[in-house]
């Protein structure tokens, strides 16, 4: 038999599908949920769904939900029977139906992994929460007190390994160097892919556990899409604002991605601290000492997901962005590098949903990605102007004047209270 045909099929296949993936438009995540999303009457996935077309329509091109399963607090983040989807954003039927929805509308779902810690279903001879129940018919995930960190010694029998991360107080620390943890909690997340229609994890509470262990869920899961959550603290002077330079912190969140394998994201919670302090009166803030931007996108942009705001720092009021300031905010990192995220209260709560979509169709005309470029022309108190890919540049800041350095074939895009954005003609 003659060869020759099917190999000039097998090289058509995979020069079409090298060529989408060439011009697949760059990754723009969107938070659905906030931190009481679980009290919504008829469910939180039946209402998202009224929410599927306005969401595409911002050319979003990952949506992130809530923890999935059934967990000791509504909000969903201390989870236990892991298989079991009824939460209380709705149940499993719901939650498929929802992500059909927005894969229907070309939109990718990302699941919320919490395997730091669990909740026990039961107590042990010792009277002590450690007996585990997975949520199916047979003992997967099912398991005893030696699948705790040994040094967790509230719910240890001191069989299990030490913790290799943070300690979680409010559950037991999961054991992430036994294999069977291992190995269950892949098989569970895989689960999550092929059964519920899951593509990507934002992984909770990084701290919890050394990177080392994201990577084996990355390689066992291969998702198309991840994102850690490694939330430290900014450096801070004696007046009690952020320090002008943070290469600490932004190189602990580029340490992080390459420990766990260069693959997945993580979350910039440097330009987040940097740029809510900056819009202030304090622009200087914006370029680095090196001329670049200050967080991690001025060090490894492809690998940082930039936010204004989350289900923690706005909706619980931990570390919330100036709210007069939240579309200056929004100009900033979707005309700048790095994967931009968009957050549920400001799309939709705050009326922000048209300026937000006109903002995120400058980003996909002029094809600005994750590893753009940018030139910073000015970084002043009240002034900051940055030239991206030199197709698009960005003002942000209170003064109206920018004098004469807009050259003459850029044309205004959008504009509202002390921002510009300008495109090339």
């Amino acid at each position: 038999m003659n060869n020759l045909p099917i190999t000039c099929l097998i090289h058509t296949c995979l020069t079409f599908s090298l060529l989408i993936h060439a011009f697949a438009a760059p990754t723009l995540l969107f938070q659905g949920f906030n931190w009481a999303s679980n009290k919504k009457a008829g469910g939180w996935y039946n209402s998202l769904m009224n929410s599927v077309s306005d969401i595409a329509a911002a050319g979003v091109t990952h949506v992130w939900l809530p923890p999935s399963s059934q967990s000791a607090a509504p909000e969903g983040y201390l989870p236990g029977r892991l298989y079991d989807l009824n939460s209380k954003y709705g149940n499993q039927a719901e939650l498929k139906a929802l992500i059909n929805a927005f894969r229907n509308k070309g939109i990718k779902c990302v699941a919320d992994i919490v395997i730091n810690h669990r909740t026990a279903e039961k107590q042990d001879s010792r009277g002590i929460w450690c007996i585990f129940e997975g949520g199916t018919a047979d003992d997967r995930l099912d398991w005893g007190p030696s699948f705790i960190c040994k040094d967790d010694t509230k719910y240890s029998d001191g069989l299990g390994n030490p913790d290799t991360g943070n300690d979680f107080e409010g559950a037991p620390d999961i054991d992430h160097l036994n294999p069977r943890v291992q190995r269950e909690l892949s098989d569970w997340m895989n689960w999550l892919k092929t059964e519920i229609g899951f593509t990507g994890w934002r992984f909770d509470f990084t701290r919890g556990y050394s990177p080392s262990i994201t990577k084996v869920y990355m390689e066992k899961t291969s998702p198309d899409f991840a994102v850690g959550e490694l939330w430290n603290s900014l450096s801070y002077g004696q007046d009690g604002k952020p320090a002008y330079n943070q290469d600490q912190h932004r190189n602990e969140l580029a340490q992080w991605v390459k420990n766990s394998g260069g693959v997945a994201t993580t979350f910039d919670f440097t330009t987040k601290g940097i740029l809510q302090a900056a819009v202030k009166g304090e622009l200087w803030r914006m370029k680095d000492s090196n001329g670049n931007p200050p967080g991690m996108i001025g060090i490894l942009p492809g690998n940082a997901v930039t936010f204004i705001d989350n289900h923690d720092t706005y909706s619980q009021n931990l570390w919330p962005f100036p709210s007069d300031k939240v579309l200056q905010g929004y100009v900033y990192i979707l005309t700048h590098p790095g994967v931009p995220s968009l957050f549920y209260d400001h799309f939709f709560e705050w009326g922000l949903k048209d300026e937000i979509i006109k903002l995120t169709k400058i980003r996909a005309r002029n094809g600005i990605s994750a590893t753009s470029k940018v030139k910073i022309m000015v970084a002043n108190s009240d002034l900051y102007v940055a030239m991206i890919d030199d197709k698009v540049i960005a003002k942000i800041g209170p003064k109206y004047d920018v004098g004469n350095i807009i050259p003459p074939n850029f044309q205004i895009a959008s504009s509202g209270l002390d921002y510009v954005v300008w495109e090339k003609k």
